[in-house]
């Protein structure tokens, strides 16, 4: 907001000087409600028009205007069907005289404001008049032409339709000969009448007259959006800062001592308003022995010294010095103000390689959230948004063709029914139900077609020269190259991931634990991204299955917390540094208006706090109708979403074994078979290093000698067992 010229900015209002002699009971009741206390004209005037408040100036002017009775003890309380007075308050005779001059000089205000700028009020109803005139010349035109009138011809003589062309034709003809004497008739009687009128009537009305048509032009050809005059005054009021408020608001929230040299907080910058206008910001150096944790803890007691609600104070952290913050007051509560629907709308094809815009920060900037390479966890409570967030991501996914998308929906609800149209696989709940006859199943096929997958690029990968690979991990132009249609990015979307944590089954649970962590550990240099998310971070599964959980959760790259019941839950989402640095997500405001607020960690230095956009069910529906359209005249719809029905595939003991190796580059017999056995004993429970040397060796895997441990014994080497693969699949190796 910009302020008005010096000279007519008038006095601030002094109003803890107001407060104190509102709050002074020791004058009789009588005589302070309705006083009259001296105020300067600017004051009068500032309390009728002013909307930037410097509240801790004292400036006691000569003017008069009366106190409101709002004090405890003088409060009369205001009861539902009381009667209002007759006259106003404001026009009772000890009030008049106030009342005009406030109304005068507000007047006379906006009369000098209009005035100074009417030079350029006429440039501009000329100018609009111009092309009011013009546009109702073009509109007659056009009418008398008959719109469409070649669209028809040319339809009928396209269709080699002669009589219906000729019929076409004349009755444009008759059309336009009929339009064409009304116009004639109306610039005819115009011509007679307009010199007449101008010799017989008087001046005076003439002027009205010619202002008028001018004034209608002027509306009929201004610019959609765009008015003659401006606004005089400005509406929306904010906080003004100064050095004394913040001074006042940090050594009231006991962040230093103003009687002490060396504990007195001090300014790293001048005063001023942000880039976008919607606040003030300073830097503020702490005195020595206060840092981060400090401040950032004592936030609400900054918002009460500054005398703002809490959700329009920001602070962030500078990294030049642990004392040194940014503090941001915005104009009004940020968070409060929704982003709007999503710019997916628009339904054009993207590419997952690229960062998107997923909301805005508390400053309106745009925050932007690139997904290739990452994990991304996201927690909240019920009906805090979490679902429209994850779906807004996936949704992203969804527009670029070359992405396989999979989407495991734990609660099985409506909000992903829609994905069906282009997602790759996808799972519903725990249960047998109608969308999904075998979920656990289903979902432990996906995570050993996933795994397979990774091999299978990776194996790629390796046999491609530098040019084509140069860090040895799936590139965006491998990912869009039609030569190697294996070479897509895979994006695993899971919502309330943990019920396959906690499954009526242990062994399940281990497998399908034992499985996602390793996807997250080697799925990114091959493109596959996992999106994650729960209601229900923490206090997952017992023993083995509590552990990888809480390994597969706190391995994810970026986090997004919504509204959290507690610090704890925000601790599992964000991280214990999060809550360290400041960050608690159950310190978010509470609202139907600030639902899909939250903080996104992990993606830059700063840590903002987010409003995301919003896709309800009709524009998620939209938006994925687009991508299958997109899908479909590529040919890159496939899998479920094509019709494909998925079957529980018969174990491929190759692929077991390279799960089970991880990191090892080749591994005993009997160290296989143990891992096996324990990580997938529904397949490989009891199984002998024997039988699983006899299976490699049948699918021309060698068995060499292994030393490992201090021990040489016979086993498998991974790259034999990629090899073998390799060959199996038709690709070299």
């Amino acid at each position: 907001m910009s302020e008005l010229p010096n000279e007519n900015v008038p006095e601030p209002i002094n109003l803890d000087a107001h407060r104190a002699r509102r709050d002074d009971t020791s004058q009789p009741e009588t005589d302070s409600a309705g006083v009259a206390v001296p105020l300067s004209a600017g004051e009068v005037e500032r309390m009728d028009t002013a909307y930037e408040v410097a509240l801790d100036d004292t400036d006691p002017g000569a003017g008069k205007v009366l106190v409101p009775v709002d004090t405890p003890g003088l409060a009369v309380p205001v009861t539902p069907g009381e009667r209002l007075p007759i006259i106003p308050v404001h026009l009772l005779p000890q009030n008049l005289r106030a009342t005009v001059r406030r109304a005068v000089a507000r007047s006379g205000h906006v009369a000098a404001f209009h005035a100074v700028r009417s030079p350029w009020y006429g440039a501009k109803l000329t100018w609009f008049a111009g092309r009011g005139f013009a546009r109702l010349v073009r509109n007659q035109l056009a009418w008398w032409w008959v719109p469409n009138s070649f669209a028809l011809e040319q339809k009928a003589a396209d269709g080699n339709e002669l009589k219906e062309w000729e019929k076409i034709h004349r009755e444009l003809k008759r059309t336009r000969l009929w339009r064409g004497g009304v116009l004639a008739a109306q610039n005819i009687g115009l011509a007679v009448s307009a010199p007449i009128a101008l010799n017989s009537a008087p001046p005076a009305a003439v002027a009205l007259a010619g202002a008028g048509l001018v004034a209608a032009a002027a509306h009929y050809g201004r610019p959609a959006g765009q008015t003659l005059v401006g606004t005089a005054v400005v509406a929306p009021r904010f906080r003004k800062l100064n050095s004394d408020i913040v001074l006042r608001a940090y050594y009231a929230a006991g962040l230093g001592k103003p009687d002490k040299t060396d504990q007195e907080v001090r300014f790293g910058s001048q005063m001023s308003r942000d880039a976008r206008n919607t606040g003030s910001q300073v830097l503020v150096d702490l005195p020595y022995g206060k840092g981060w944790s400090d401040v950032s803890g004592s936030r609400e007691k900054i918002a009460s010294g500054l005398d703002v609600h809490v959700n329009q104070v920001f602070l962030t952290p500078d990294k030049t010095s642990s004392r040194r913050h940014t503090l941001f007051v915005a104009d009004r509560d940020p968070l409060a103000v929704p982003v709007g629907r999503t710019s997916l709308l628009d339904c054009k094809r993207r590419s997952i390689w690229k960062a998107f815009v997923i909301g805005r920060d508390e400053r309106d900037a745009p925050v932007k959230l690139s997904l290739m390479w990452n994990s991304l966890l996201v927690g909240a409570q019920p009906r805090k948004g979490k679902t429209y967030f994850a779906r807004l991501l996936a949704l992203y996914a969804a527009l670029d063709p070359n992405v396989r998308l999979i989407v495991v929906d734990g609660k099985n609800s409506p909000d992903w029914l829609a994905f069906k149209k282009v997602a790759y696989r996808i799972v519903f709940g725990t249960h047998p139900n109608p969308n999904t006859d075998d979920p656990i199943e289903t979902f432990r096929a996906i995570l050993d077609e996933i795994l397979a997958h990774i091999d299978h690029v990776n194996s790629i990968l390796t046999t491609l020269p530098v040019e084509l690979c140069p860090e040895g991990k799936l590139t965006e132009e491998l990912h869009n190259d039609p030569r190697y249609p294996d070479l897509h990015v895979l994006v695993l979307v899971m919502e309330e991931f943990q019920v396959y944590f906690e499954t009526e089954d242990q062994a399940v649970n281990k497998e399908i634990a034992a499985k996602l962590s390793r996807i997250q550990a080697v799925g990114p240099s091959a493109g596959v991204i996992i999106e994650s998310s729960s209601q229900k971070p923490s206090g997952v599964g017992a023993g083995d299955v509590a552990r990888l959980f809480n390994r597969y959760r706190d391995n994810h790259t970026l986090r997004f917390a919504l509204k959290c019941g507690n610090r704890v839950v925000s601790e599992a989402i964000l991280g214990g540094d999060a809550y360290q640095e400041g960050f608690d997500a159950a310190t978010l405001p509470v609202g139907d208006e600030y639902r899909g607020v939250g903080y996104l960690y992990g993606a830059s230095d700063a840590t903002p706090t987010v409003r995301t956009e919003l896709a309800d069910a009709t524009d998620a529906d939209k938006i994925l109708t687009a991508a299958r359209v997109l899908r479909e005249r590529l040919g890159l719809l496939s899998g479920m979403a094509a019709g494909e029905e998925m079957q529980r595939a018969s174990r491929d003991v190759l692929a077991d074994i390279l799960t089970v190796m991880g990191a090892d580059t080749a591994a005993h017999w009997d160290t296989i078979a143990g891992r096996l056995a324990d990580q997938m004993p529904e397949q490989y429970d009891g199984t002998t290093p024997d039988a699983i040397s006899a299976q490699a060796r049948g699918l021309n895997v060698s068995s060499v000698n292994v030393k490992r441990d201090g021990a040489t014994r016979k086993g498998a080497k991974a790259d034999d067992i990629r090899a073998a693969i390799n060959r199996r699949a038709g690709t070299t190796g």
